[in-house]
């Protein structure tokens, strides 16, 4: 069993030798959909047009606008006392935002009495000026000076403490999800494009006349693709590492454990796809709806499973990636062991085991 089997996936290799544009493919197709979703995907927001009203003129209010400068995000647009000009800016667009420094500012700091600080906003688009708003007020914290006794003024303020991702950069976040993305698509897509291929050129005909059984069939055509598939992604997270300062905390054994689980569930369902279509571009299209869709909108790789509604909930269990993503982040990003995502790798297994089961039996019935 075990040498037929080995047969197939030697036969495989010297397919994917010949086939260059194919082996090309797998290799490429991961590192460039890293290169332009990970760079294209950002929940940061830069660049942010900046206009300030300086009502005061002093020392202070100075100190203010240069930590919204030096925070990164902030580029100044407009700088003086005339809050009028206001109103054509943000109608105009050249302006997302604006801070207003009140009258007598820097004086009521000196004495300890408590000040207000103006934060206005387009609120077009909402998603991004809730971001700004975050930025502003962990600037305006920043800069709140401290009162004998160690009380702020005004308000208590929170200290924020944010662990795993610090400066809460957005790329540690997006680009794990993004690797599971490219993971399942490409790993379905070319499996599914590698039995329908023999289909179309006659050859599974002959494969049929031998005395293969389906799980050799489906041990000998996976193999070639999970080993192609594993070097793409393991090239595509220290891409992640070094472009994205994605760290790896955690065993890199375990990592590559669960990413040949995840891999092999993908290449899996590749092998039914390739069982129910009869052409390549049947089987393409068939597996960039059932992978890249769910993967994208139902994994929680952009949108959070807990804010979806009850049933979307409850289907996004169907979706492999979900579990993946879970593990992921926490062996990536937190360090975790096995104690803490065990039920993520289960649910992996158990995902696998029935689409290997159901493209077994297809493949049986065909042979």
């Amino acid at each position: 069993m075990l040498r037929r089997t080995l047969a197939i996936a030697i036969k495989e290799l010297l397919q994917l030798r010949r086939d260059l544009r194919t082996a090309l493919t797998l290799l490429a197709m991961p590192v460039l959909l890293l290169f332009i979703y990970g760079y294209a995907l950002s929940f940061d927001v830069q660049h942010i047009r900046l206009a300030v009203v300086d009502e005061d003129g002093g020392r202070a209010a100075r100190d203010v606008k240069d930590a919204f400068l030096e925070s990164g995000y902030f580029d100044l647009v407009a700088y003086g006392g005339d809050i009028r000009t206001l109103d054509h800016m943000f109608d105009a667009g050249s302006a997302q935002a604006a801070l207003i420094v009140p009258p007598r500012y820097g004086d009521d700091l000196a004495a300890h009495r408590r000040t207000t600080l103006q934060f206005v906003l387009d609120g077009s688009d909402s998603q991004t000026a809730t971001t700004i708003l975050g930025y502003a007020r962990q600037i305006v914290a920043s800069v709140s000076p401290v009162v004998p006794g160690g009380a702020r003024d005004g308000p208590v303020a929170g200290v924020p403490l944010v662990w795993y991702n610090p400066d809460m950069a957005s790329a540690r976040f997006l680009v794990p999800g993004l690797l599971a993305f490219i993971m399942m698509v490409t790993a379905v897509i070319a499996t599914a494009l590698a039995v329908v291929r023999e289909k179309e050129r006659g050859t599974m005909e002959s494969l049929r006349a031998t005395p293969l059984r389906a799980i050799e069939l489906l041990g000998g055509k996976t193999l070639p693709y999970l080993l192609v598939s594993f070097v793409a992604a393991s090239v595509s997270l220290l891409l992640a590492h070094l472009l994205f300062d994605v760290p790896v905390r955690g065993s890199l054994l375990w990592l590559a454990l669960v990413m040949l689980l995840f891999l092999a569930v993908g290449l899996g369902w590749g092998i039914f796809i390739s069982t129910l279509a009869e052409t390549q571009q049947v089987a393409f299209q068939f597996g960039l709806l059932s992978a890249m869709l769910p993967t994208l909108l139902l994994s929680g790789f952009i949108f959070p499973i807990s804010s979806m509604p009850s049933a979307l909930q409850v289907i996004t269990y169907a979706v492999p990636a979900r579990y993946f993503l879970v593990a992921l982040r926490e062996i990536v990003l937190k360090g975790a062991g096995p104690e803490v995502w065990w039920n993520q790798a289960l649910g992996l297994v158990a995902y696998g085991v029935v689409v290997l089961g159901l493209a077994t039996f297809r493949t049986v019935r065909s042979l």
